[in-house]
């Protein structure tokens, strides 16, 4: 029914970026901040989250809870993905591409975050117009959605592992 302690443990968080937001009232400034956080165990389970408080460390806090609530899996296939895909968020687009053992992680902060968590070692990014950080994120998050591991492209087309890995 609910997942045990022991598998949240091992989950891992980065912080993509912070903003102090202001609200003008009429005694002056109130300020506030936003925070974005992906979460991920290295092993293909990766969600991003936003959090708003008056504090930063609560805004974290909340990040990181939404992150683990939208957490979704992504197939891994010898440490990359297996195949080019275009997420679009917003006026952000992200393009990852999948790249050869030993080329790393070549990506920009918000979209490096999403693929290190995520444990994704091998892959090419790129992010097309908008690269502000809410949209990036968002952007990758919809590319990895998008992904099919080798064995469900399989079973949709009706054909053998060795006939679409060729």
């Amino acid at each position: 029914m609910f997942e045990s302690e022991a598998p949240e443990q091992q989950l891992t968080d980065k912080v993509v970026n912070i903003a102090r937001v202001a609200k003008v009232v009429k005694g002056g400034r109130r300020f506030r901040f936003s925070a974005i956080v992906v979460v991920g165990d290295g092993q293909g389970r990766v969600g991003a989250g936003l959090g708003k408080a008056h504090e930063v460390p609560e805004a974290i806090r909340k990040a990181v809870e939404q992150a683990k609530k939208s957490m979704i899996q992504v197939p891994i296939l010898n440490s990359t993905i297996p195949y080019a895909v275009l997420g679009r968020y917003g006026a952000g687009q992200v393009l990852l591409k999948p790249a050869s053992e030993g080329t790393g992680v070549i990506a920009g902060g918000p979209v490096r975050a999403v693929v290190e968590v995520a444990g994704i070692k091998n892959v090419l990014t790129k992010c097309l117009g908008s690269n502000n950080p809410h949209n990036a994120v968002k952007a990758t998050m919809v590319a990895l959605s998008q992904l099919s591991s080798p064995e469900e492209v399989a079973g949709r087309r009706n054909r053998t592992l060795a006939e679409i890995l060729g």
